[in-house]
């Protein structure tokens, strides 16, 4: 299976893994499975991490370099394509982060991991493992 991880659960893996679902934590382990990263879930992190709302040590973009090189994910390019289709997708939600994320699944045809239940309960043309 080719999972593209949403910002918190690609964060509660290295950071918190209890919190995951055990499916999902086999999922993400499973030498089976390919793990994707949008690089707009990178941008949510450093954000994250300048606003105070993440303690990322010694630095958010040293923390962040540093994780991409310990636990390799495969790199999503964010395109045309994609920001048409965060347009597209019928959804109330209206965060642009988690907008491209889902598209980014659609258009990639990749299994979004979320535990945001506006992504997981109403699935617009991806296929979803719930976090």
């Amino acid at each position: 299976m080719r999972l593209l991880l949403d910002t918190h659960v690609w964060l509660w893996s290295l950071l918190e893994p209890a919190r995951l679902r055990p499916e999902v934590a086999r999922s993400l382990t499973s030498s089976d499975n390919e793990k994707w990263l949008s690089p707009i879930s990178v941008w949510e992190t450093l954000l994250l991490g300048e606003r105070g709302r993440l303690r990322l040590e010694p630095d958010p973009e040293t923390w962040v370099r540093s994780q991409l090189q310990r636990a390799p994910v495969r790199q999503v390019q964010v395109d045309q394509e994609i920001a048409i289709q965060s347009r597209r997708l019928r959804t109330s939600h209206q965060d642009p982060a988690d907008r491209f994320i889902a598209a980014t699944a659609r258009v990639h045809e990749l299994t979004l991991v979320t535990a945001d239940s506006r992504l997981w309960r109403r699935p617009d043309g991806y296929a979803v493992l719930r976090a």
